[in-house]
Order: structure tokens, then C-alpha cells, then sequence
């Protein structure tokens, strides 16, 4: 839900403390990126120390993030509120995955539990814009990150009662030095990317974006040299565990760039307000919800392999009626594209950790769940990083060189309405080619899913 808000709060956000585009971005995407640079090694730490100890802890920082990302002078305390919230969200889903699978012991109660609560994250995505869109239409931008604390109390609350501790009986050491390497490569190459999106090439953002590279070099070669890595990148011999952690990640990258892409085009191009792009979203996020839920029963129907072909043609078809958008209109395009490419992202969301821990042995089951959990929050940093750069760099070749974004332009002091059209046509064009590259990658893999996954993979 934070997310899906945030997505629609943004033009509110720019204009009440003026990011440049560099910090816009990384409002939108630092919690993504320190979610899956530290959610393993967080995983592996809550096996040691206890689950359930991690994930009350976990929930007091994203409540502590929330608090100070609400209060935020300037883009620099919302950028360091928001990994703060990253830091704390690290915890969250490994540990509640793990408390929840031991709190069911019985197989089949277990798989409808984790079932609803991979359902409540589409609940998330389909509530978050009404709640959004409610908050902003009376309250100020800050308003959608203290919807967090509610939460937050009532969990930390009652989770002490109704919870009980986990923690492996012989854990696996963490490596230190892999969880820096992660960390410091993945922030310093998109860093490097953002950097030429927002002002172009330059010697030290070649430079970052170079050292950067080394270091996610070091960081693969040394996983091979360890005997307990933090990624087991040997599971990616397999095919079939390929194919479903490349899912997760497109599946989110797609996802998030069209979220936030399309959340400044309702309001930024054709003028609606929060809460009517709120609206606007929901016939999307509904069917994406009903899917999750749904999920088992259409696998029972089409089988597991046909089910995860048809998410990546779903989303594929889905975004590229996107590009039927236009400055005049694009409503009916937007709102379509969102409901068929919905259906994509419902089945992809529940089907990628069920076919990558299945496509493995059972004693790497963990391994290949922690790697598909973490492909989902690199994918939605990444869809915002790598996506939303790309339409940047769009609007600064095409746009009318007012300012770096088109909410910067549109509230410039005196734009003429030429100046004005300008800049929505390259914002438009810029989302355009974002999402057709969304759209083919995503066909791409469908394609490599048809042929890697065998026909026995629909049992």
C-alpha cells in the first residue's frame, strides 16, 4: 500500500519541496533498493537471533521512517526517512514467511495461509490509491506515509501474543563483507544511471557507475568461492528456477515504472486530480487482486506451466496498449492496459516462489525463496531506477529545457502554453518508450518460458 501511494503523491510531493529529478527518483526507489540489498542477510540473521524478535524490531523502524519521511523539510530527510523505512521493511517479509509457515503445520493450511498473505500485497496495491487519493484530496502530501503508524501500533501490539519465536536449531554464517559488496555495487551503479538520466554523461558519473560494476563483479565471483554464500547463484543452472526468479523481477520492474509513470500522466497531463487517478487505477488493481486470490484455482484449471506463460503475455499485451495514450486522452487505453497487464502481474506474484523453490532441490528450498523475494524489491527499485531514467532521458532530449521534470516545468512562474504541450508530449514519449521496453521484455521472457519450462512443470 505505502507504495501504490506514494506512486500518486509524488506530483504533490514535487511540488510542496522541489526534488530535482535525480532526488525524485530516489525518493521513489531507495526503499527498494535497501529492501533487496539487505533482505537475505536479514533473513539469515533472523534465523540466528529469532524471527519474531527481527520482525517486531523491523516494524518499530519502519514506524520510526514513516514518522520522519511524514515530517520531511527537504528531499534529502525524505531520501534517508525512506531507506530508514527500507531498513526496517528488510525485516518484514522473510521473518512473517517463516513465522507463518511454522504456525501451520498441517501442509495444506499452510499453503492457504501463505496463499492470503500473498494476497494481502495485492490488497495493498488496489487499497493504497483510494487511501491515497482520500488523504491527499484533504490533507497534506506527508499524510500518506503516517497511514503506516496505525499498523504499526496494532501489530506491535498484538504480534507478542498471537506469535510465537522461530529460529533455525544450526543457522548458516552471514557473510559481512558479501552484504557490503551487494549493497555498495547495486547503489553505486544506479546511482551512475541516475546521474546521466537527470544531467547527463559526465567523468564522475562514469566513474561511480565503473566501480560500481567491479564491485557486483567481486560480489558474484565471491558468492562461487564461499560455502555458504548470501546469493546461491548455482540455482540459476537450472532453468525452470531462472525463468521464475526473472519473472518476479520484470514482473515488479513493469509493474512499478507503469505505476508511477502512469500516476503522473493522469494527473501531471491530462489534469485529473488525486483522487480521480485514484479512481482511475482501481479497475486495475481490483482484477490484479481477484487474480492473486484466484491464482490456485486457474492453475488447478490450466496447469502451473500455462498459468506462468500466460502472466508474461498478460503483461506484455497489458503495457503496450500504454502506448494508445496520448496529451488529448487515453483514458480508456490507461484503464484497460492496467486490467489485462493486472492479470499478468496477479498469476506472475503468486507463481514465482512456488516454481522457484519447486524447481529445486529440498534442501535449497530457503536459498531459492530468499533469492524470489528478493528479485520482487529489486524489480520494483529497478522498474522506477532504470524505466523511470529512460523516460527522463527522453523529456530532457525532447522537452522544452525549462527544468528537469515535467512537474518542475509545468510549475515554472510565467510557461507559455506552447512551452506547456511541449513538455507533456516528451513526458509522454519518454513514458512510451519506458514502457515498450517494459512491454518486449516481458514478451521475451515468455517466449524463453515456453521453451525452457517442460510440459511436466504444469503438475
Amino acid at each position: 500500500m505505502d507504495g501504490s501511494v506514494l506512486y500518486l503523491a509524488m506530483p504533490s510531493i514535487t511540488s510542496a519541496i522541489t526534488p530535482t529529478t535525480d532526488q525524485a527518483l530516489w525518493i521513489l526507489d531507495i526503499y527498494g533498493f535497501v529492501v533487496a540489498s539487505l533482505l537475505i542477510a536479514f533473513g539469515n540473521l533472523g534465523d540466528r537471533y529469532g524471527r519474531l524478535k527481527f520482525l517486531l524490531a523491523g516494524a518499530v523502524v519502519f514506524g520510526a521512517g514513516s514518522v520522519g519521511a511524514a515530517l520531511s523539510p527537504n528531499p534529502e530527510t525524505l531520501i534517508v526517512c525512506r531507506a530508514l523505512m527500507g531498513l526496517g521493511g528488510a525485516t518484514l517479509l522473510p521473518s512473517g514467511l517463516a513465522i507463518i509457515s511454522n504456525i501451520f503445520l498441517n501442509p495444506k493450511q499452510r499453503a492457504q495461509a501463505i496463499g492470503i498473505f500473498a494476497a494481502t500485497f495485492a490488497a495493498g496495491f488496489a487499497i493504497g490509491p483510494i487511501v491515497g487519493g482520500l488523504l491527499l484530496s484533504r490533507f497534506d502530501w506527508g499524510s500518506v506515509f503516517l497511514i503506516n503508524i496505525p499498523v504499526v501500533i496494532l501489530f506491535l501490539a498484538f504480534a507478542p501474543v498471537l506469535l510465537k519465536e522461530v529460529r533455525e536449531t544450526s543457522p548458516g554464517r552471514v557473510d559481512a563483507l558479501s552484504v557490503v559488496l551487494s549493497a555498495v555495487g547495486i547503489l553505486m551503479t544506479v546511482y551512475s544511471i541516475k546521474s546521466a538520466a537527470a544531467e547527463g554523461f559526465s567523468g564522475a558519473q562514469l566513474a561511480i557507475g565503473g566501480v560500481g560494476l567491479a564491485v557486483v563483479v567481486l560480489f558474484v565471483r565471491r558468492q562461487f568461492t564461499l560455502e555458504q554464500p548470501l546469493l546461491d547463484l548455482r540455482l540459476f543452472r537450472d532453468r525452470v528456477f531462472t525463468v521464475a526468479i526473472l519473472t518476479g523481477l520484470l514482473s515488479l520492474v513493469a509493474w512499478a515504472a507503469a505505476g508511477y509513470l502512469g500516476g503522473v500522466y493522469l494527473q501531471s497531463v491530462l489534469g485529473y486530480s488525486v483522487l480521480t487517478a485514484a479512481l482511475l487505477a482501481m479497475p486495475g488493481a481490483a482484477v490484479l487482486t481477484v487474480t492473486c486470490i484466484g491464482t490456485s484455482a486457474i492453475v488447478d484449471r490450466i496447469g502451473k506451466r500455462a498459468a506462468l506463460i500466460a502472466s508474461h503475455f498478460a503483461m506484455g499485451t497489458g503495457l503496450l496498449l500504454m502506448l494508445l495514450t496520448g496529451v488529448g486522452g487515453g483514458v480508456a487505453a490507461f484503464i484497460a492496459s492496467t486490467m489485462i497487464a493486472g492479470i499478468g502481474y496477479g498469476l506472475s506474484f503468486s507463481l514465482v516462489a512456488e516454481t522457484a523453490v519447486a524447481a529445486v532441490p529440498t534442501e535449497r528450498a530457503g536459498s531459492a525463496a530468499s533469492i524470489a523475494e528478493m528479485s520482487n524489491e529489486l524489480g520494483n527499485a529497478l522498474g522506477i531506477s532504470l524505466l523511470g531514467s529512460l523516460a527522463a532521458v527522453c523529456f530532457r532530449i525532447l522537452g522544452p529545457d525549462v527544468a528537469g521534470t515535467l512537474d518542475e516545468t509545468l510549475d515554472t512562474p510565467g510557461l507559455a502554453a506552447a512551452a506547456a504541450r511541449e513538455a507533456k508530449e516528451a513526458f509522454v514519449s519518454g513514458m512510451h518508450v519506458a514502457i515498450a521496453v517494459a512491454s518486449l521484455l516481458t514478451l521475451a521472457l515468455g517466449y524463453l518460458a515456453v521453451r525452457w519450462v517442460p510440459r511436466q512443470e504444469v503438475k
